[in-house]
């Protein structure tokens, strides 16, 4: 009898990270002020406090912001309808974190659990001398605050898997007891472990793609582990530095993100972001121009929403366009979900056709005439962009 076939274990990429649903967001995370208060302010264009003390976001603040999109644009242009629904980013203000926090610091455990409940960071850092702004560690080094936030962040989830560890160990003669359990037990046991001597040796748990299996993933999306979460990194610069695209402390910054597993970095201007929104939306352009500087906000919205390893396809014709965000890997069931329940549970099919190709071709009838209009099945997996008109059927009763 030949031996059986031994299927490769699927090479998962960082968007396998994480919870798996489309009701995610990112959090503005860094120091003590730095200028998250300023982005965030710019980035909903509300007022929230952004005073000169430390703390002076307690509670997280949330907005969702629109996402920029040709694509939408184009098929709210072609379609004419009589609603639309834009792409959105749920981003969330998170108070300054500060050395210590790990241990409650500066009311350090409050706002890690904050952390804890964003899907996404945008790490904020300031890269200017400023004597009316106060620095919490009375200097302005934007690598050591990288360093700082990361260790705390670090050190949060050493607790925490210390703490499973723990449990596990309390729980081993239980599970002996059964072979499933034990087997189960120790499977959980060994990642643990991995994960731990990961932590310890001073790496962030996002960085070890290569070393997670497909089982230790599951583990770690358990988890929910602050370090496992992707990041964006976000400079704060004075407007000149701004305008010349220059800054003595972007290249310190780069060497510190390419030796630690690499990342986007975002340079801005809080002065310059917040100047803007002063400015009525019809002479924003005239601004710009005078100034000789544009705004990153579209740049970090944009950035944020496909960090977090959101997509999304969209429903289109005369009377709505909307686009449905979905994480990145489901399948076109999962995907009928987000518009409702219903959909998933009586899915039959996805009828799709991809946006370059609609541009491409001009019209719908077009595209099935050139036999670039398809059905798919529930093994699916729905692609950036994705045009889809879902077919289903519910006749039997809801599972309990």
């Amino acid at each position: 009898m030949p031996p059986k076939k031994v299927e490769p274990e699927e090479k998962l990429g960082p968007w396998a990270l994480g919870r798996f649903t489309s009701n995610l967001k990112v959090g503005l995370v860094g120091m003590p002020n730095v200028g998250k208060s300023t982005l965030y302010n710019a980035l909903s264009n509300c007022s929230i406090p952004a005073e000169n003390f430390p703390f002076c976001t307690i509670d997280p603040n949330s907005t969702r912001v629109n996402v920029p999109d040709d694509r939408f644009d184009w098929l709210v242009d072609h379609h004419k309808p009589k609603s639309v629904v834009q792409p959105y980013l749920e981003i969330v203000d998170i108070a300054g974190l500060v050395k210590g926090a790990a241990e409650g610091a500066g009311l350090g455990n409050a706002f890690l659990s904050h952390i804890k409940a964003v899907d996404g960071i945008i790490h904020v850092m300031r890269a200017f001398d400023d004597p009316d702004v106060i620095h919490v560690e009375d200097r302005v080094d934007p690598v050591e605050d990288i360093e700082i936030i990361t260790s705390e962040l670090r050190n949060k989830d050493l607790e925490f898997m210390n703490m499973t560890k723990g449990k596990l160990d309390k729980d081993k003669q239980k599970a002996a007891q059964n072979p499933q359990m034990a087997k189960a037990h120790a499977t959980e046991t060994a990642c643990v472990e991995k994960v731990i001597k990961w932590l310890e040796d001073g790496k962030e748990v996002r960085n070890g793609m290569d070393e997670w299996s497909t089982t230790d993933i599951d583990f770690l999306n358990k988890y929910q582990l602050l370090t496992a979460k992707p990041v964006i990194y976000v400079v704060n610069l004075t407007k000149k530095d701004y305008a010349r695209k220059a800054n003595k402390w972007l290249k310190k910054i780069h060497e510190w993100v390419m030796g630690h597993g690499g990342g986007v970095i975002i340079p801005f201007s809080g002065a310059f972001e917040a100047e803007l929104q002063d400015v009525p939306e019809e002479g924003k352009a005239e601004y710009e121009k005078e100034q000789g500087m544009t705004s990153v906000l579209p740049k970090i919205i944009k950035t944020g929403f496909s960090t977090i390893h959101l997509i999304y396809f969209f429903t289109a014709g005369p009377d709505e366009v909307k686009a449905w965000c979905i994480r990145k890997g489901f399948k076109a069931p999962q995907a009928a979900g987000a518009i409702h329940t219903d959909f998933e549970r009586g899915f039959i099919c996805a009828e799709v056709m991809g946006f370059d190709t609609l541009k491409e071709l001009g019209t719908e009838s077009e595209v099935k005439a050139k036999g670039k209009y398809r059905q798919e099945g529930k093994t699916y997996t729905v692609e950036d962009g994705d045009i889809i008109f879902f077919k289903f059927n519910v006749t039997a009763a809801k599972k309990k």
